[in-house]
């Protein structure tokens, strides 16, 4: 049994890496966007007014970081940060480049655009999935035109062509275990590249730093602007490679605390005891009609709807026209979406 399997964890002559490795280096950044996402949102709940824009962009600035890192490391090592982070390197289908010198700008464009841009339109259409699916179970169906129908079609097929794309994954991984193919990914095999390992030669290059010559009088202003942009996000990629050793473990500790496997021994940990009713209800001057009243059109309310994230409760046309506009409660701040309104049914109704 272990003769059969040793090809699983041996290099073959190709210096090709094992299915472990890649498969590790490709759960690496997974890691790091929940860990990074949940200190924004603490942020943002802690103080919506100064944090809360950090929570409602956090896709677009992610992918900017993400662009930034990304480059740099296919700039300087022809690899992306987590494949750099293993040892391996990126190489062409045609020519074996030294990995100091970075990838052709073709594939280095086409690197880029399925390292960081695929991902992010994929998390922005997987939200507009699921905000259309909470629009729908509480829209009227009307009359819709054709391009509205196209687009309905394409949210309805969407979960089939990620289950295609997860099957295509997958087989894509078995021939790679069984020597059948040069990549495991088929986003590798779209940009037109493989991984390999780091040689010697290529781990001596990365050594040296060779001096920076100083910003010559003679150079445009734009010149001067490009080398320090480009020393500031060299240094700042550096120093996250090298802080990222000890971080690793943190941030696995994050992706399994907050897991949904975890959350009934968190709750049974932190949950404190309920406290007891508040005294004397009955002697407080509380108008019923004041009660009822919409804190956003100052209305008596209909269609009671409360706000899982604050509890306050609204008319629903007001609370959802204005959590789909601004993404937070109106009186708190704090960040909210559709999927937090609650249908109140009274007795009287």
């Amino acid at each position: 049994m272990a003769e059969r399997g040793a090809h699983l964890t041996t290099a073959a002559a190709e210096n090709r890496p094992s299915i472990f490795e890649v498969l590790a280096q490709d759960s690496l950044m997974s890691a790091v966007k929940p860990a990074l996402q949940h200190a924004v949102q603490i942020l943002a709940e802690s103080n919506p007014g100064r944090y809360g824009i950090l929570w409602r962009n956090f896709d677009e600035i992610y992918v900017i970081l993400d662009l930034l890192l990304q480059h740099h490391f296919l700039s300087r090592t022809s690899a992306s940060f987590s494949e750099n982070f293993y040892g391996l390197k990126r190489v062409g289908a045609d020519s074996i480049r030294p990995a100091h010198q970075g990838l052709r700008r073709r594939q280095h464009l086409r690197s880029l655009l399925l390292l960081a841009l695929l991902p992010y339109l994929r998390t922005k259409l997987e939200k507009v999935l699921a905000r259309q699916r909470d629009e729908d179970d509480f829209s009227i169906r009307l009359p819709q035109s054709l391009a509205q129908k196209m687009y309905r079609a394409f949210l309805a097929a969407y979960p089939y062509v990620c289950m295609t794309w997860n099957g295509w994954t997958f087989f894509h991984q078995l021939l790679y275990i069984f020597g059948k193919t040069q990549t495991h990914s088929p986003l590798l095999w779209l940009a037109g590249i493989k991984l390999s390992y780091l040689t010697a030669h290529d781990v001596r290059s990365l050594d040296l730093k060779p001096a920076v010559p100083a910003l010559s009088p003679s150079q445009s202003i734009g010149e001067k602007l490009q080398r320090v942009f480009s020393t500031v996000v060299g240094g700042v990629a550096v120093s996250l490679s090298t802080s990222l050793s000890l971080g690793v473990f943190f941030l696995q500790f994050l992706e399994w605390w907050y897991s949904s496997e975890n959350q009934s021994t968190i709750k049974s940990l932190t949950s404190l005891p309920t406290p007891p009713p508040p005294l004397h209800l009955e002697d407080q001057d509380s108008s019923p009609t004041h009660t009822k009243v919409c804190p956003l059109c100052k209305k008596m309310r209909t269609n009671d709807t409360a706000l899982a994230t604050s509890g306050y409760v609204f008319c629903y046309r007001c609370i959802f026209v204005y959590v789909k506009a601004n993404h937070r409660c109106p009186l708190t701040g704090y960040p909210s979406e559709l999927q937090h309104l609650i249908k109140i049914y009274s007795p009287e109704g």
